[in-house]
């Protein structure tokens, strides 16, 4: 049976390393070296000391670095996932079952979604999430332009629409119909149209799609598809078309959870409805990358569990009942 090292400085040399790992897996999950730095209360020379030390090691780059930006490499993530799950059995030799499940949940959480999402839906559940595990860093970015999860490092996005990357485990949590809507004050003006070709006579909104600059078709039934001849209104943010909309400047076609609080207070009214298209279907999904951290499981599981209870996505308006 082998003997314990002896000699003067094995260890601390063998500890080095495995803080060099536990250094470069926060570098490897943050925007930036100094990011990772302020995380582990260290200097920005430190990490960059510290992954220099380990590329010397392995004789390959871990990261491509230039003056804006740190992007890490093929063999860096593989290096990544095999240091973190490495870390992970270490720390579990010396951690009870308490004092393990405070140490699970905690790190960064960086999570995508539309903006018309945030504040209702998102934010309640988030906001509880961070009171309940104040040791897990939420980051939550807004867009409506879909991004990569795997390569931008997101480790959940919410959409709706169609996700068509096999890389990603997605729950489909709801589905989302879509109103065509417009003010009292425009339908008395210009009258409620009853075809697709009456519609197109109607001041219509316009929506930029920022993934592509074009304009959004709007959607119908059989899969009929149809855009303004002359938008009367053009924006890239659906919460702003809204706004224009409830203004009376022109009709517009809604997600429903974003005309319904209008639709029972009467702001808005729907028209077309029997022309309405087959309802989307809202995800909640992660990248496919090995061992799910405990605190993405928790936080996904909270927003699955949470949109998949709401009540604010019904496939039909309101019945308005004259008063």
């Amino acid at each position: 049976m082998p003997s314990l090292p002896d000699q003067p400085g094995t260890w601390e040399s063998k500890l080095n390393r495995i803080e060099q790992l536990r250094i470069f897996c926060m570098a490897a999950e943050s925007a930036n070296f100094r990011e990772a730095a302020v995380r582990l209360g260290i200097s920005p020379q430190v990490v960059t000391r510290a992954v220099k030390e380990l590329e010397a090691a392995f004789g390959e780059v871990l990261f491509h670095r230039n003056t804006r930006q740190v992007r890490i490499t093929a063999f860096g993530e593989r290096l990544m996932h095999r240091a973190r799950l490495s870390i992970n059995a270490l720390d579990d030799l010396f951690l009870d079952n308490n004092h393990r499940n405070d140490e699970i949940l905690s790190g960064v959480v960086r999570i995508t979604a539309p903006s018309t999402l945030a504040h209702t839906y998102l934010l309640p559940v988030i906001n509880r999430i961070a009171r309940q595990h104040p040791d897990i860093t939420l980051d939550l970015r807004l867009s409506e332009i879909i991004t990569d999860a795997v390569d931008d490092k997101i480790d959940i996005g919410i959409r709706i629409g169609f996700l068509r990357d096999s890389r990603y485990v997605a729950r489909a949590v709801a589905k989302v119909a879509f109103f065509v809507c417009a003010s009292p004050d425009l339908i008395a003006r210009h009258g409620a149209p009853t075809t697709l070709d009456e519609l197109v006579q109607r001041p219509m909104s316009a929506m930029v799609d920022r993934n592509t600059g074009r304009l959004w078709p709007w959607y119908f039934a059989d899969g009929q598809q149809l855009g303004a001849r002359l938008p009367a209104f053009v924006t890239d943010d659906p919460q702003t078309e809204r706004r224009a909309l409830l203004d009376g400047i022109a009709f517009g076609q809604l997600a429903a959870f974003m005309a319904m609080p209008h639709l029972r207070d009467g702001s808005l009214v729907t028209v077309l409805q029997d022309l309405a298209p087959a309802p989307w279907d809202l995800y909640v999904y992660r990248p496919q990358r090995g061992p799910v951290p405990a605190r993405v499981r928790l936080v996904f599981d909270a927003l699955v569990e949470t949109l998949s209870a709401s009540e604010d996505f019904p496939l039909e308006p309101p019945a308005i009942v004259p008063g």
